[in-house]
């Protein structure tokens, strides 16, 4: 077979969820009956800049009103957690997890010199970079190379998604995109692709096709692998009908299963409310805070919860003032939920918003998200977060 039939009869180039890299070769080492009593990160990524001020809302700030005539959230509707600030009525689900000391709220979280493009804002954010710099690998992706150099069997990163994410990248080790462990065994027990795999070996020497058959050998061997560890788990958790919910509902049956994967990333997107903000920002507000929920209760009935921290993010935040079309434009500080079953600071981690004190109609950042990182690093991860961010970052007190 040429490798124009190759390429095109195995669907690599158009189809691109059956291809699967060599990286995935690790996990195919992991026994199964070794179930992980490592600490988990779930990372979970709000695309599109979210709102912060409508959804932790500053209700007791008269200035908020003032600069949101037609979009802020009435006072009444207000699920309050102190006496200035409370939550989206449409993140009610997350009041019990509120209550139950799992989740902890970061305000202003930013950087110097913020960028208001999605792309590059994004791109800071999944690298840990100064917003002058420009890297090529990620945060997570980094904490990969340093660890996997020393550890026995090398952890990795699993994102449930199609496609891998920059901050999944490091220069040596990165992680795996994985939308669907059933899909994927599907995949690689197709007749023709195991028809391949036996019929072709000699390509295995073959500089231009040896790299892709080599993959697929490797794609069939750890697809098995993982099919048969998360099937181990059956969920008894209801979990809402939302592909959010269930991306979450993916990661914790990897959790629960035993899987040695330290970092799993999420995303939500949809957040960039420049027209009739309410109605968007509220759906997709009730998406992720019902998943969460959801996902966190069923760690909890597994006992998991105390060994998984979850982190949430979007790439900036909006403008304080609301623009003519009731809606938001880009802005800069946002808000950081943390959540988990060994929380050190509970609650509301450091003051709500300054709005009386701006910069050109923009929050001024509190706290750099590289301390928010460097913290996790440091002690979630047990890595020294100056080896992976570049520059040595003051931890904070939430973990």
């Amino acid at each position: 077979m040429n490798r124009r039939n190759f390429l095109r009869n195995t669907g690599f180039v158009a189809a691109g969820s059956l291809f699967v890299p060599a990286f995935m070769k690790p996990l195919e080492a992991m026994a199964l009956d070794e179930l992980s009593l490592y600490k988990n990160l779930v990372v979970v990524q709000l695309s599109g800049g979210n709102d912060g001020l409508n959804t932790v809302i500053p209700f007791g700030n008269d200035i908020y009103y003032q600069k949101r005539k037609s979009i802020a959230i009435k006072p009444e509707e207000v699920i309050k957690l102190n006496d200035m600030q409370g939550l989206n009525p449409n993140m009610a689900a997350l009041q019990e997890i509120y209550d139950q000391g799992w989740m902890t709220i970061i305000n202003d979280v930013g950087y110097p010199n913020p960028d208001r493009s999605h792309f590059r804002s994004m791109d800071i954010w999944q690298t840990g970079s100064d917003s002058n710099q420009f890297l090529s690998t990620g945060w997570i992706g980094r904490y990969l190379d340093s660890n996997c150099q020393t550890c026995k069997f090398p952890y990795t990163a699993i994102e449930v998604d199609d496609s891998l994410s920059l901050a999944m990248k490091g220069q040596t080790k990165k992680g795996i995109a994985l939308k669907d462990p059933v899909a994927l065994f599907r995949n690689t027990n197709d007749p023709f692709f195991k028809a391949m795999l036996q019929n072709d070996k000699e390509h295995l020497d073959e500089d231009n096709l040896g790299y892709l058959y080599k993959t697929m050998i490797e794609t069939s061997s750890s697809a098995s692998y993982i099919q048969n560890t998360s099937k181990i788990y059956q969920s008894k958790s209801t979990y809402p009908t939302s592909g959010f919910a269930n991306q979450l509902k993916t990661v914790s049956k990897f959790i629960s299963s035993g899987l040695k994967t330290r970092v799993y990333y999420v995303s939500l997107s949809g957040f960039d409310t420049h027209v009739n903000q309410i109605g968007q920002q509220g759906n997709l507000l009730k998406q992720y805070s019902e998943g969460m929920a959801a996902f966190l209760k069923d760690l909890k009935s597994n006992n998991k919860l105390e060994d998984t921290l979850v982190i949430t993010f979007s790439e900036f935040g909006r403008r304080v003032e609301q623009n003519a079309s009731n809606g938001t434009d880009h802005g800069t500080a946002n808000n950081m939920f943390v959540f988990g079953g060994k929380l050190k600071k509970q609650g509301i981690f450091n003051p709500a918003p300054n709005l009386s004190d701006l910069d050109t109609g923009d929050l001024k950042y509190q706290l750099d998200f590289r301390q928010v990182y460097g913290t996790i690093l440091d002690k979630w991860l047990d890595v020294n977060n100056a080896d992976i961010l570049n520059k040595k970052f003051n931890t904070l007190d939430f973990i």
